[in-house]
């Protein structure tokens, strides 16, 4: 009988605590890391990982996949990237609680927020929940390629208390706050990590309507907070308003934080227009308030967050055309077909795009600030190269131009559009943020945005851009760099059980070709629920991912195996370790 169910040999064993690495094996027996070292016993299997890195699985703590979790095994794209756990339920928005009735609300919120196709959760939602501990016990009989942890949403948990009131505009009433907070403590004590909300204008419905969670006053989000400190554990996280001022909003989760006594993480990103030093303003209040002793995180991202655009994706230049809405039902082939043709050509041209939501509209304009991506990502583009300036130096309109671009590839021509995080056209405010002592690596949104944004590739492009292919002091040294993927986002989530390769941790695991690391672009397939459409997106280098002790994806190909499982609140570090 094998000592050892696996051993990795002869790797650069870096712990995930950003200590320099050392070359050595990894022992793992009933899903624990059993030895670190010269190991000399057998093992049931083996990975020779010389020379190749071995790193504690990446822990994710901005997820989607609320919805995805009940219908899928799999959590791509998030799985493709070395991440072997993730925190869902973020921005305020979920499915649970819920009453029947509800339902449609929620559905869609999340439409709008997070660009999931109703069709989809139509189709693909089990709804086998009312409250929320109801619904983690459903996620509790499922299994996954990663583990999966839940967060309690606040415009769920709105509409569960007020109803229809709670997208209507009136304010809670005493007896409704009573209910918040202890609807909060017991979702806490069910095993949620925390409780989350937006005060983002721009996250509504596809017709426009705000979240339930946008209105909300101070003293609403004080009674989540409340609930919170009465269970004792559990973090807030909340999406401040981006065009608000940077320190009234602060200030505001400021007080959050000391009224529950828990920690606090908060989205923090390079506004596109607006007040320029609003990020840094952000960073110097978090020193402020870590240094008076207060656990607050800003979550930020590691590259532009930016969104895509093309025929077969959720947005381009005609999307809310009139005479374009007329055909969008159809096949992207006779889409095609149709674009081709002058008359039709002629007639979009002439048209204005109308819709009920604003901020669809403000997309769709944006796409002149786009650039073409061809077979491989550009995340960091150069001025010249954006789509108004092609159109004008080929003596064109913008929209004839972009007409054109559209239909090239048979339509699946793909657009990128660098928004927050590049208002310089650089990333020196990104790297500014990742290098704060308060920041934690975040925002990748998986299982969210299924046709128009993909950035659940962070993990691989931060470990490229920054630990591998940065220059001077733009270059973060590669083992705090690991460190910011595995170890300091699940101290955040209270993941105190992984993140680290120690004796006695979860044996969640990657064995990583750095030299052979990239990002693909990417591409769609329809193989959600009712036939949906989502973005998909590869990586190169990932030898093994390994969750649990068990390897769920060599060379990037599934094994089959399906260790993940859900993860009931805060956990504990193994005492050995």
């Amino acid at each position: 009988m094998a000592d050892y169910d696996l051993i990795i040999r002869g790797g650069s064993v870096h712990d995930g605590l950003g200590n320099p690495p050392k070359a050595a094996d990894v022992a793992v027996k009933d899903g624990r890391i059993a030895a670190i070292g010269q190991v000399s016993g057998t093992a049931t299997q083996e990975i020779d990982a010389k020379g190749l890195l071995v790193t504690p699985g990446f822990v994710d703590v901005h997820t989607h996949y609320d919805g995805q979790s009940t219908w899928e095994n799999r959590l791509a794209p998030s799985s493709f990237h070395g991440v072997t756990s993730v925190v869902m339920g973020n921005c305020g928005v979920g499915f649970a609680p819920c009453k029947p009735d509800q339902r449609d609300i929620l559905v869609k919120v999340m439409e709008g927020v997070e660009d999931v196709p109703e069709v989809v959760m139509t189709e693909g939602l089990p709804w086998n929940w009312e409250t929320f501990p109801q619904y983690l016990d459903a996620l509790d009989q499922r299994q996954f390629d990663l583990d999966v942890a839940a967060q309690l949403p606040h415009s769920a948990l709105r509409v569960f208390v007020m109803g229809e009131r709670a997208a209507a505009q009136e304010p809670p009433s005493a007896d409704d706050l009573a209910q918040m907070r202890a609807l909060t403590t017991e979702a806490i004590r069910a095993g949620a990590l925390g409780v989350t909300t937006s005060r983002n204008m721009l996250h509504r419905t596809k017709a426009g309507e705000l979240a339930p969670s946008l209105f909300s006053e101070e003293d609403e989000l004080a009674a989540l907070a409340e609930g919170l400190k009465d269970a004792g554990k559990g973090v807030f996280q909340i999406i401040p308003a981006p065009m608000g001022d940077a320190a009234s909003e602060f200030a505001l989760m400021r007080r959050l934080a000391e009224r529950s006594g828990r920690p606090l993480s908060y989205t923090l990103i390079q506004m596109p227009a607006g007040d320029e030093t609003a990020w840094r303003t952000s960073l110097d209040a978090l020193s402020d308030a870590t240094q008076a002793g207060l656990q607050m995180r800003a979550q930020v991202a590691p590259r532009p967050v930016g969104m895509f655009y093309g025929l077969d994706l959720s947005f381009h230049p005609f999307a809310y055309h009139p005479s374009y809405k007329a055909i969008a039902h159809l096949p992207l082939a006779e889409r095609v077909a149709r674009m081709k043709d002058p008359v039709m050509r002629e007639q979009l041209l002439c048209e204005q795009a109308e819709d009920t939501n604003p901020v669809n509209l403000k997309t769709v304009r944006a796409f002149q600030f786009c650039y073409v991506w061809g077979e491989e990502p550009d995340y960091e583009p150069r001025i010249e190269d954006r789509i108004d300036n092609l159109a004008k130096a080929a003596g064109q309109s913008v929209e004839a131009f972009s007409y054109d671009l559209l239909l090239e590839r048979e339509g699946r021509a793909i657009f990128y559009q660098p928004g927050a995080n590049y208002r310089d056209r650089n990333l020196n405010a990104v790297r500014a943020m990742l290098g704060h002592p308060d920041s934690v690596v975040g925002l990748a949104d998986g299982g969210a945005h299924y046709g128009m944004i993909c950035d659940a590739s962070f993990p691989t492009y931060f470990l490229t851009r920054w630990a591998r292919d940065a220059q001077g002091s733009d270059r973060i040294d590669l083992p705090k760099a690991i460190a910011a993927l595995t170890s300091e986002p699940a101290a955040l989530a209270g993941l105190n059980d992984r993140g680290r390769l120690l004796v006695g941790h979860k044996a969640d695991i990657n064995v990583i070709d750095l030299a052979r690391l990239k990002v693909h672009v990417p591409t769609v397939a329809y193989d959600l629920p009712a036939g949906g459409r989502r973005l998909r997106q590869l990586a190169d280098g990932y030898v093994a991912t390994i969750v649990s002790g068990q390897v769920t994806y060599r060379n990037g190909l599934a094994t089959g195996a399906l260790p993940g499982r859900l993860v009931r609140g805060q956990q504990q570090a193994p005492v050995s370790a």
